[in-house]
């Protein structure tokens, strides 16, 4: 069967999860892989998720074309999801930008060629408003997901593609082990000497099976065309709020002590326990996230309690001990048996 749709990113935790569920929803899918495709549709098949219209293709987003050789069979590919990105802490300018950057407008390039292109939906990130990307201050990632954000939507318009912008929150749900994770890690570890922030801090979480629902039905609705989505879940808990309820599922006492940003920036990391670079996600702003739901209650989309994903996530976490060995045989709480990543 000739794919309809291509997942750049396809093996990443939000790709494989769209892959997912736009097979689910009976799909025909290509997914970029650099690699044969055998841990995606490893993976599929631990979820459930029936792969015969799945076909993977090897593919390279940091060179023009993609990689992707002529006869690739994509001749058809109406939707081009991009959750392709390079997401690291201690990464060079370069690295951050070969794959933020440049991959992304290469994707956009790719896209333009496709007659029948119905939609590109770009992964961004929520932090990519407000200037010009710094990469001193805000770490290569973050400065070059802003940078993204805004070459693809230059690269858009000048080539009139039907253009929507996703920029999540932090996702969180089985098989994420990165980002907040390592928060969750510290604390379950009792490594958390100090909170960093203090009150006021937001730092928005978003269920990945709501996400990528919200993702998968964005081409069928003609009216997202040229639209950006902060999805997200505003009921979030503020930074200690968040900390403190985690630690409580968890068993382990929440730190005592919280310290605003500008001054862990001053203090040695052996003390903090803090990356830097994690610093510029530590911050008071919100974000409008009434276009997101105002689809999301069209389609009929609703999120999961906040505080009943986060418990559940950290007792994944938990049972995969964080990706980096066997699983637990109890969560958190001390419930159910090992998931691991599904």
């Amino acid at each position: 069967m000739t794919p309809d749709s291509l997942v750049l990113g396809a093996t990443g935790f939000v790709g494989r999860s769209l892959v997912a569920e736009l097979l689910r929803q009976g799909r025909t899918v290509a997914a970029a892989v650099r690699g044969s495709g055998d841990r995606l549709t490893a993976w599929l098949a631990g979820q459930g998720v029936e792969s015969s219209r799945l076909t993977a293709v090897t593919c390279d987003v940091t060179v023009p074309g993609l990689g992707l050789r002529e006869n690739a069979g994509l001749e058809a590919v109406r939707d081009v999801y991009n959750a392709a990105g390079r997401f690291a802490f201690g990464l060079t300018v370069q690295e951050a930008r070969s794959v933020n950057v440049t991959g992304a407008l290469n994707v956009a390039d790719w896209a333009a060629t496709r007659p029948g292109l119905r939609r590109l939906v770009h992964v961004s990130g929520y932090r990519v408003s407000g200037g010009s990307p710094d990469h001193r201050r805000e770490g290569p990632y973050e400065a070059s997901k802003k940078e993204g954000d805004a070459a693809v939507r230059a690269r858009a318009a000048e080539l009139g593609l039907p253009l929507t912008v996703v920029n999540p929150a932090t996702v969180i749900g089985p098989g994420q082990f990165i980002g907040l994770a390592s928060l969750v890690r510290d604390l379950r570890h009792r490594r958390l000497p100090i909170l960093p922030g203090g009150p006021g801090v937001f730092v928005p979480v978003v269920d990945i099976d709501y996400l990528v629902r919200f993702m998968a039905a964005l081409p069928e609705h003609p009216e997202t065309a040229g639209r950006s989505y902060w999805v997200l879940d505003d009921e979030t808990p503020e930074l200690p709020e968040l900390v403190a309820l985690l630690a409580a599922h968890l068993g382990v006492p929440a730190p005592r002590w919280s310290v605003p940003v500008g001054l862990v920036r001053r203090l040695p990391r052996a003390l903090t326990g803090v990356d830097p670079e994690t610093l510029s996600f530590l911050s008071k702003d919100r974000y409008d996230t009434a276009p997101a739901l105002a689809f999301a209650e069209r389609i009929g989309l609703r999120m999961p309690p906040v505080g009943q994903a986060l418990r559940r996530w950290a007792d994944d976490l938990v049972a995969a001990r964080f990706g980096e060995g066997p699983a637990e045989r109890e969560t958190a709480a001390g419930r159910g048996a090992p998931r691991g990543t599904r």
